[in-house]
């Protein structure tokens, strides 16, 4: 799915260079669980934004299911975004006075699919992120950190997305709300939905099967986690 051949990414203002990801290379493929991790200014978050096709390398080349993620245009990125990506953010991002199920159904009132079957498949992206039915019509303001995460994760399931990206999504969280919700990208993962998670924590990234550790713009290891640790997801929140 995803091949990052080559990757560096260096920002100029007026006559300063500051590289931030130096050939960078790796692959992954369908229905994988990865980690990124690195602390910060180690290039992490630009390289996520680089795999969510909201930057572009300075050299090197990004395909994304087979296609070279530089050559589109911006319609065809846009598309690319809507269709193929789905955004998982540490703030959630979610509109305060406006039902669960209606957080969740907003990107597709942008690919004008009618109400009916939007409300159905926001329905379907909550049950699958393991929100409970009765908090469907709750605003979003008068739910628990915890659940307004899962909405989120909802809201990026609601496209049918190829890729799921989840940015620090636990970084807000107490721990035993941040486990459930790990765990919640656990069972995506079972259900075969390919998951990248960005993270400055070795414990939040031992809950992925492989873990990419990135320092000053380059890749360090690249290993296969053996020792993943399992969350039992619960409604509880």
């Amino acid at each position: 799915m995803i091949e990052c051949t080559n990757i560096s990414k260096t920002y100029v203002t007026g006559a300063m260079e500051t590289p931030v990801l130096k050939n960078v290379t790796f692959t992954i493929n369908d229905g994988e669980f990865v980690a990124i991790m690195g602390p910060s200014g180690s290039g992490k978050s630009t390289l996520m934004h680089i795999l969510g096709a909201l930057d572009t390398p300075t050299n090197g080349e990004y395909k994304l299911d087979g296609r070279v993620v530089s050559q589109l245009s911006d319609d065809e990125l846009a598309e690319l975004r809507q269709s193929k990506i789905g955004f998982v953010f540490q703030s959630f991002n979610l509109l305060s006075r406006t039902s669960v199920l209606r957080n969740v159904a907003l990107p597709l009132v942008y690919a004008e699919i009618p109400e009916e079957e939007r409300l159905a498949r926001a329905a379907k992206a909550l049950k699958a992120a393991g929100m409970d039915e009765s908090r469907f019509h709750h605003m979003t303001n008068q739910i628990s950190g915890g659940q307004m995460q899962r909405v989120a994760i909802a809201r990026a399931l609601v496209n049918d997305p190829s890729l799921l990206l989840a940015d620090e999504p636990t970084g807000n969280l107490d721990t035993k709300t941040g486990d459930i919700v790990l765990g919640t990208f656990q069972k995506l993962h079972t259900l075969g939905h390919t998951i990248v998670l960005i993270t400055h924590e070795p414990y939040v990234a031992e809950h992925a099967n492989r873990i990419i550790t990135i320092k000053d713009g380059v890749i360090i290891s690249d290993i296969k986690n053996t020792h993943v640790r399992a969350i039992t997801t619960s409604h509880d929140l």
